[in-house]
């Protein structure tokens, strides 16, 4: 079993509280700047030492380390999903058991519970902490500064929710988002509509070649999930918009979709196409999780590894090479949904696998 380390909950859940009520859409850098200060705050009040606000485009990213050689990177993010006024609409509370509250399983939890069990360290010499401001919408600023940090410190552990069941995640698909925009010709719909060149029938057909992409018995899917097209009813639509998320578990899926976008072409003579964006993060191979998987069953004998389809930021430390262990924040579920929930009865134990981990991969008792 894991040997504890002193947390206390009630602590935790105050830490919780005060991050939730701080409110950190993704893209909007004023909220994210006091989110930033807030996750600062709770860093050093519990941990000590200077918490380090990196600016970027995005919003700030904070850092923390306490000191020594760089070991371990607990990587986490700030930013959440909800809109400014959410917190109005579901205030933060602990009812039956459950925490709940806009971002608490995804994944402030997660943040507070490796803050506690790294507190109840009488060493925290060669962990560093890293949580960013913009992984909900693809850390474009941030990657840059994750990369730098999981090859420094060899080590990585991603504090984003449980799997369900309360599982660790020991893979994930690759992800990405496509764009692509379609231009016609604009005509009169009733009296010269053959003058047109109708971007939304082209869209049509595009949507459909798209589609046809998937491999589900490779993991592979693709799918349009967002379309736009025309400005009247009565006006040949000059423009149109497709969007298309692609989960793969390969590399090679990779640079068959990848190749597959690029080559899509009209079929209606006059139409045009532009594709824009790619899969932004590469499949996350249980290989690279399996030294610190094995280690998190030592501390916690049955604890379950899922490969899932959903993507974050171990993904990127995971393609580097550096050995990564991801779902290792709230037991909960909800994520990006209105009854979000964080197990409160699991907060301790998961502090503690935290904690553990730590000791293990300093101790090298983790194989590489």
């Amino acid at each position: 079993m894991c040997e504890p380390v002193d947390v206390s909950v009630g602590a935790m859940i105050e830490d919780l509280r005060t991050l939730v009520e701080v409110e950190s859409p993704s893209r909007d850098r004023d909220a994210l700047t006091e989110s930033a200060k807030a996750v600062a705050g709770v860093i050093e009040a519990r941990l000590g030492g200077k918490a380090t606000l990196v600016d970027s485009e995005a919003g700030p990213h904070v850092h923390w380390s306490g000191g020594g050689d760089p070991r371990v990177l607990i990587l986490g993010h700030h930013d959440t999903v909800f809109p400014l006024g959410t917190l109005a609409r579901r205030p933060f509370r602990v009812t039956d058991g459950h925490a709940t509250g806009p971002g608490v399983f995804d994944m402030l939890g997660g943040l507070v519970q490796a803050v506690h069990g790294l507190a109840a360290l009488d060493d925290r010499s060669g962990v560093e902490i890293l949580v960013t401001a913009d992984e909900e919408v693809g850390s474009g600023s941030s990657r840059a500064l994750i990369e730098e940090r999981a090859r420094a410190c060899g080590a990585v552990l991603v504090c984003e929710g449980a799997a369900d069941g309360g599982g660790v995640k020991t893979g994930r698909k690759g992800c990405g988002t496509f764009e692509v925009s379609v231009t016609g010709r604009a005509a009169h719909a009733g009296l010269e509509p053959e003058a047109g060149v109708n971007a939304l029938v082209e869209a049509a057909h595009q949507v459909l070649a798209i589609e046809a992409l998937g491999a589900s018995a490779i993991g592979t899917t693709v799918t349009p999930t967002v379309a736009s097209a025309g400005t009247v009813d009565n006006v040949v639509p000059a423009e149109a918009t497709v969007v298309v998320d692609v989960r793969v578990e390969s590399p090679q899926e990779t640079e068959r979709i990848e190749a597959a976008f690029a080559a899509l072409t009209p079929r209606l003579e006059g139409a045009e196409i532009t594709v824009r964006g790619g899969v932004d993060r590469p499949p996350m191979p249980e290989s690279a999780a399996a030294g610190l998987f094995a280690a998190a069953q030592r501390l916690i004998p049955g604890l379950e590894g899922r490969a899932v389809g959903g993507g974050s930021d171990g993904n990127l430390t995971a393609a580097l090479g550096v050995p990564t262990l991801d779902g290792l924040g709230a037991v909960g579920g909800g994520a990006h949904a209105d009854h979000e929930y964080v197990v409160v009865e699991a907060m301790t134990e998961r502090a503690n696998l935290v904690a553990g981990l730590v000791r293990a991969i300093r101790d090298g008792e983790v194989a590489p």
